[in-house]
């Protein structure tokens, strides 16, 4: 039953997310994406409020941008981040911000349920997200998708409203648009730190080696 009335609503996450489109590969090996994008330009607000963890006005910001059922995000998630965030973000040096680039309707799916949520809640849900990925990023995903949202405060009723919200999952299709053409993101994790670009696995001593002059002034 939950398939059945759910099933409508990721058909349309999958068309509107086939329908915007990735870069092909052979597109992406043509574009050189600028190393650096202004700061400024990065945080211009869009439809959709930044989830993000740490002091605004650290100096330093980290902007991530993740599909939730990228490994390489969950590895950063679960292996990388809780040292980041205990050197840099409870410390105040490091403001984190996550934004969505759902590379599948799945990975929307799970984006529409942290917006769906109490803003307070937001990111604790990535988190959770990433963490469990083995467990509901598989066939027949939304039974298994339905049981974590649950243990964050959803029930079945509100688990489907979300999934079926076509202005939350317009929102969320634009901002990938714009971060593609703006910003030239064509895989995840793609993280600009103070507007310096870094793609794919990126371990804690190459945040270091970024974050540490930034924070001496240098």
């Amino acid at each position: 039953m939950l398939a059945a009335k759910t099933s409508a609503a990721l058909a349309a996450a999958a068309v509107a997310i086939l329908t915007v489109g990735l870069l092909s590969t052979a597109d992406a090996q043509r574009i050189t994406a600028a190393p650096e994008v202004p700061v400024a330009e990065l945080m211009k607000p869009s439809d959709l409020p930044d989830i993000a963890i740490g002091k605004e006005d650290a100096p330093v910001t980290v902007i991530e941008y993740a599909s939730m059922t990228c490994g390489h995000c969950a590895n950063f998630a679960t292996k990388v981040f809780p040292d980041l965030k205990k050197k840099y973000i409870d410390t105040g040096k490091v403001r984190f911000i996550s934004r969505e680039f759902p590379l599948d309707n799945l990975a929307a799916a799970a984006s529409m349920l942290t917006r769906c949520i109490d803003r307070s809640k937001s990111f604790d849900l990535v988190e959770t997200l990433f963490a469990t990925q083995d467990k509901w990023a598989v066939n027949d995903a939304l039974p298994k998708l339905l049981e974590i949202a649950k243990q964050a405060g959803f029930t079945k009723e509100t688990f489907e409203t979300c999934l079926k919200d076509q202005s939350l999952l317009d929102k969320l299709i634009a901002g990938r648009k714009s971060a593609a053409e703006r910003f030239q993101i064509a895989s995840t994790p793609t993280f600009f730190i103070n507007g310096k670009r870094f793609q794919g696995v990126v371990q804690m001593p190459e945040f270091e080696k970024a974050i540490e002059p930034l924070l001496a002034g240098k």
